[in-house]
């Protein structure tokens, strides 16, 4: 689950807006089920500042949402804003496929978004198959199945968001906004 938050920060309330944003880092790194935090910031000239938060799971994030901590930021970070432009809870992998300089955050058709991920993970899940079962069964082979698939799941999921879906829909682009 990521929370997408796009703002519009008054001109010259830059930098207070920059420090609040460390300032919601740290907070957010005590949230349980917090997995990581993304701020896409405006090119020169510009004011709309994109905050990505990512969360284990939709109860995770609405701890977040609902805490003193965040109630407490918001009311520092209000005076600095001109314009809330969007607030999105996207789940699973709709990020991956999120424009970071669109004008608004729109996703592509889900089909394309389900062939590419198909195409994406389709040769990353055969090589982490021979990987695991063939290359490394003399060391796995013995271990059951549900703790020898946990190794592979990893890989997989580590490979896709780190690697290969950042690359497939920068290639993809193009496709994907038509």
């Amino acid at each position: 689950m990521s929370l997408v938050i796009r703002r519009r920060i008054r001109p010259g309330r830059e930098a207070e807006y920059e420090a609040l944003l460390a300032e919601a880092n740290t907070l957010l790194a005590g949230i349980p089920g917090h997995r990581g935090t993304g701020v896409i910031r405006p090119a020169p000239g510009e004011h709309d500042y994109t905050l990505v938060a990512r969360f284990d799971s939709l109860t995770s994030a609405a701890a977040w949402e609902l805490s003193p901590e965040r109630a407490a930021w918001l009311s520092r970070v209000t005076p600095l804003v001109d314009e809330q432009l969007s607030f999105e809870k996207q789940p699973g992998l709709d990020f991956w496929f999120t424009p970071p300089a669109a004008p608004s955050l729109r996703q592509p058709p889900r089909w394309k978004m389900a062939l590419l991920t198909l195409a994406a993970l389709y040769p990353v899940s055969l090589g982490t198959g021979w990987l695991f079962g063939t290359a490394l069964s003399p060391w796995l082979g013995h271990w059951p199945m549900p703790l020898r698939a946990l190794p592979q799941m990893v890989v997989v999921v580590v490979s896709m968001t780190y690697l290969v879906m950042p690359a497939v829909t920068r290639w993809a682009a193009g496709w994907l906004r038509r």
